[in-house]
């Protein structure tokens, strides 16, 4: 498995990586393949956070942040997600190598903290914690501990407030 910045050539994998990861229901789009497509037309798609996992030459992977503010601060935080693997190469390590290789990208591009709604389960493995242990507000406060937030070296104390994500999510 290679991980690597994602690149326009790659936008047709990456819609199918979060439309199969995600599918619930067949003939439904699931909202993290459109939401990735927002992002990106908004322009709030990373460049150097959007990755991608691949095998064998195809993606199997992909993984993005996207700015975010917390408190008055807009610069310090990004938001994690979504995060997808194909079906067939899922429970192999590659969502969690993604997770592995965007927090190092976010933690060398300066950021503070990195903040998802995700399973608590999974993401505790990575360093997530419960965002409001942080003093990070959910928008939305029945999020409750699948709001998370994982600090890297930029952080400070007063990365604190209320959360917003990238307007796309709002669209979803």
């Amino acid at each position: 498995m290679l991980i690597r910045r994602a690149t326009p050539a790659d936008q047709a994998a990456i819609h199918r990586v979060h439309s199969e990861a995600f599918r619930r229901e067949e003939g439904v789009t699931p909202v993290e393949a459109p939401l990735v497509d927002g992002l990106r037309a908004d322009g709030d798609l990373l460049d150097a956070l959007s990755l991608v996992a691949m095998h064998d030459g195809e993606v199997v992977g992909h993984v993005c942040c996207s700015p975010a503010r917390v408190g008055e601060d807009r610069v310090a935080a990004v938001g994690l997600g979504p995060l997808g693997v194909l079906p067939a190469h899922q429970a192999r390590g590659v969502g969690s190598a993604l997770v592995h290789a965007v927090l190092g990208a976010a933690d060398a591009c300066g950021y503070g903290v990195v903040v998802l709604l995700g399973n608590p389960d999974y993401y505790t493995r990575f360093g997530f914690v419960t965002a409001s242990t942080l003093s990070i507000t959910a928008p939305d406060p029945a999020w409750g501990k699948h709001f998370q937030a994982r600090t890297l070296a930029g952080y400070k104390s007063t990365h604190a407030g209320a959360f917003e994500y990238a307007p796309a999510f709002s669209r979803i």
